[in-house]
């Protein structure tokens, strides 16, 4: 199975092709440029170099949410576009279970931190086992004092990844009543890679949509959605 996965859920842009146990190119970019400058011209990139026929891909796995509202709607519509044209199935991944897949096979509890703004982080808790991975809680907008208490309550050592944990590195520093860690920077930020690994076992489970019935995930309201649902409350 070829799989062509997207990640543009936060600042890092990325952009895979997995075949079968295989990553065959991965372009990964994490820099002062938006997705929508980025993305395309990556896989038109990866493309050329490998030859690419796109028309031999057997789904397109992308990082559905949560993230950057603007992110997600260009990976949306870059993975709906071509869905379309090729006529194959889109895989949605969540954003923050793909991000603990970079560290595979850890034996400590996996705690991504996406900084979500306004105080709060996308998080999630999981763990592997059997080299499945186990979600103990699910993807959600939170405060990371919240997040924080639910680890300590679990009471084991714990990996974090992700953006925002130079955001709230003294934070953890802080809350932390267990032993804990940060991953080194090589497997600390989205990757399309992970996309495709984690996107072939939602395939396995019949998890697929097609190009009409894939949209993002935002987990909480735009700021100009809440700023109209506030305005309502006053009239």
């Amino acid at each position: 199975m070829k799989i062509l996965a997207l990640d543009s859920s936060g600042l890092v842009a990325s952009v895979a092709i997995v075949e079968e146990d295989a990553v065959v190119a991965e372009y990964t970019v994490n820099y002062k440029k938006t997705h929508s400058q980025t993305l395309l011209p990556m896989l038109d990139e990866i493309k050329r170099m490998t030859e690419l026929d796109l028309n031999s891909i057997d789904a397109i796995a992308v990082a559905s949410g949560p993230g950057s509202f603007t992110g997600l709607r260009i990976g949306a519509a870059t993975a709906k576009g071509l869905g379309l044209a090729l006529d194959i199935p889109i895989i949605p991944v969540p954003t923050v279970d793909s991000l603990a897949y970079n560290v595979y096979g850890s034996q400590k509890l996996i705690c991504p931190l996406m900084d979500a703004r306004r105080n709060q982080v996308y998080t999630g808790l999981y763990t592997f086992e059997d080299d499945a991975l186990i979600t103990i809680e699910p993807q959600c907008a939170v405060d990371i004092s919240e997040i924080m208490g639910k680890i300590n309550t679990l009471g084991k050592e714990v990996i974090f990844l992700g953006d925002g944990v130079c955001v709230y590195r003294e934070s953890i520093a802080k809350l932390a009543k267990v032993q804990y860690d940060f991953a080194p920077s090589c497997c600390n930020r989205q990757r399309a890679a992970c996309v495709a690994a984690l996107g072939e076992k939602l395939y396995q489970s019949g998890i697929v949509q097609n190009a009409a019935q894939h949209a993002p995930d935002y987990l909480r309201l735009s700021q100009a959605e809440r700023e109209r649902t506030q305005k309502s409350k006053e009239v």
